[in-house]
């Protein structure tokens, strides 16, 4: 290891290191221990979910890796938010708020301590992200071990992963399947630890990491049980310590470039519309603006040549085995950057050299895709002047175009009550308002409710809408991320029941048969619904007055002061 000046050791120098050099030593350190590069290990290990109940184990294997490449490890938590936990909950609420904390949680640490490095460990959804803004905001050199997926359950002569669950809550409740069927699925469906073995949003953050350039091949889709995944982290924590003498930062890897490529990558798997929200707010941290239309843009040239369950039959083992992101790279070569930089230390041309394609019908070739336009689509209209988002690979070809009378709820608990209450009918449009950022507060994902749909049979028939978000595990006509948001004063808090409202997906289209007069003279009548009264006085009425909107990805943005 080459020697240079690290930044930690303003911590341990002369005689006023004293105190810091007695807090390392009171925890086991050695001075030699403190001369070498301080690592902080992030880890946002808890024990209540799959997706980080395995992070205590791999941080070890990551910290034995820092302390043979001569550094020294400092591991610390963040907090860990399992949207499985919380879906069609009051919890739900907390979810997103929770990826600004996690970031500050880091910022906050790094700014603290004088950390030379990080490695995170990351678990699903928010925390990935949270982990990427607090990296990119601090801009130490940083690498990310993400948790891995699932495993599938294998019975009923299928495989079963966490969104069969959701769909078969829709079943039961129409008798489709007994009981005893239903608690088989519940037991066995999520079979290991790991993120749930769909394309949802922890698998897509754990992808899309790999595709930034900010892990090492292989971690987005090696299974979180394979001793791969340990061989890996041992990886990793070399790696971090090489970083740091090469003084390899995240504003050098996650360039604009590196966001288009995978902005393209995601397009190209059908990942999750979450993703709408969270690429933007990560390149915000690093001074790097992508608009909504961006997406929208790159979709119409991007085929969607992989997508996974709910939307197929192939899960993420079937990706792993089929050559994972960077097999997906190599198919995609034309059309993207391959020179920029990533954790390696080498370009993604040198990474993408050494993958291979193992499955044509997994990942397909480009001349016979999934689908001619990427997985993800924005529509506009009088509806959502400022955008609204698709997952248009898991839409049915029925419900590509439809047009129905619109059933107004105010929260996603009216909603759940009126499918539960089996009261929908074939042709409706759901519309669920005042569950945005700053409506909800914290942008609940209607998960359940969109899941209720399919399982229930009308997924090729009922479409819902919502300034709300979906989960990356949703499938069917469900239009999220509606913008502006019912609380802003949008037009979706204008719509009553029976308006006739059209989709259009094919042409970016979601209207609803309202002239602008007839919006304006109703929203002029509107009260916005107050956010929830037992949220004042705490962090989410705090977020309720920071948020920006969904399109801006929906982060907490003070008001810049003037000195």
């Amino acid at each position: 290891m080459n020697k240079r000046d690290y930044r930690s050791q303003i911590n341990f120098q002369g005689v006023t290191g004293a105190y810091t050099r007695a807090m390392y030593r009171a925890t086991g350190y050695t001075n030699g221990n403190m001369k070498g590069p301080i690592i902080g290990v992030v880890s946002a290990y808890a024990e209540n979910h799959p997706g980080c109940h395995h992070l205590k184990e791999l941080a070890q294997f990551v910290k034995n890796g820092i302390w043979r490449a001569g550094g020294t490890p400092v591991e610390f938590h963040i907090i860990s938010i399992c949207d499985a936990l919380i879906q069609g909950k009051e919890g739900m609420h907390y979810s997103l708020p929770s990826r600004d904390l996690n970031a500050a949680e880091i910022e906050v640490m790094v700014g603290g301590n004088n950390f030379d490095g990080l490695v995170m460990l990351s678990s699903c959804d928010k925390s990935p992200v949270g982990m990427l803004m607090g990296a990119t905001r601090t801009n130490l050199p940083t690498i990310f071990l993400t948790n891995g997926p699932m495993e599938p359950g294998r019975f009923y002569g299928k495989e079963w992963v966490m969104s069969d669950i959701k769909e078969a809550m829709g079943r039961l409740n129409i008798g489709e399947i007994t009981p005893e069927e239903f608690e088989k699925i519940e037991t066995d469906a999520a079979f290991t630890i790991g993120a749930c073995a769909m394309m949802g949003t922890g698998n897509t953050m754990g992808c899309t990491i790999e595709a930034l350039g900010m892990s090492l091949p292989g971690s987005g889709t090696i299974p979180a049980t394979a001793a791969k995944r340990r061989r890996l982290a041992h990886e990793t924590g070399i790696q971090i310590v090489q970083m740091v003498e090469d003084d390899l930062k995240p504003r050098d890897i996650m360039t604009w470039e590196a966001f288009l490529n995978t902005i393209k990558f995601i397009l190209a798997i059908s990942g999750s519309s979450n993703l709408f929200l969270h690429l933007p707010a990560v390149a915000q941290e690093a001074g790097i603006d992508i608009p909504i239309d961006l997406f929208d843009q790159l979709s119409r040239e991007t085929p969607c040549i992989a997508k996974f369950k709910p939307a197929t039959q192939y899960n993420l083992r079937d990706f792993y085995e089929a050559g994972g992101v960077q097999a997906v790279y190599k198919r995609l070569a034309d059309r993207i950057n391959t020179e920029v930089m990533t954790v390696t230390g080498h370009p993604l041309s040198d990474n993408i050299a050494q993958a291979e394609i193992l499955n044509d019908e997994v990942i397909r070739p480009l001349d016979r895709p999934f689908h001619q336009q990427g997985g993800l689509a924005v529509l506009k209209g009088n509806l959502a002047p400022e955008g609204a988002i698709v997952k248009q690979s898991a839409v049915d070809p029925k419900m590509l175009a439809h047009t129905g009378p619109a059933r107004v709820f105010d929260s996603e608990d009216e909603v759940m009550s009126y499918l539960m209450d089996k009261k929908a009918k074939p042709g409706d449009i759901l519309v669920i308002r005042y569950e945005g950022p700053k409506g909800g507060p914290g942008m609940k994902e209607m998960s359940i409710p969109a899941a209720l749909l399919i399982g229930m049979g009308l997924g090729d028939s009922v479409a819902m809408i919502t300034d709300g978000r979906f989960s990356g595990a949703s499938r069917g006509p469900c239009i999220g991320h509606v913008c502006p948001e019912a609380f802003d004063g949008g037009p979706i808090a204008a719509v009553r029941d029976g308006d006739v409202i059209e989709v259009d997906i094919p042409n970016r289209k979601l209207n609803v048969r309202l002239s602008e007069e007839e919006i304006k003279e109703r929203l002029k009548q509107v009260q916005p619904k107050e956010p929830y009264s037992r949220f004042k006085g705490g962090f989410l009425e705090m977020y309720h007055q920071m948020v920006q909107p969904a399109t801006k990805g929906a982060v907490m943005k003070g008001k810049k002061n003037t000195f």
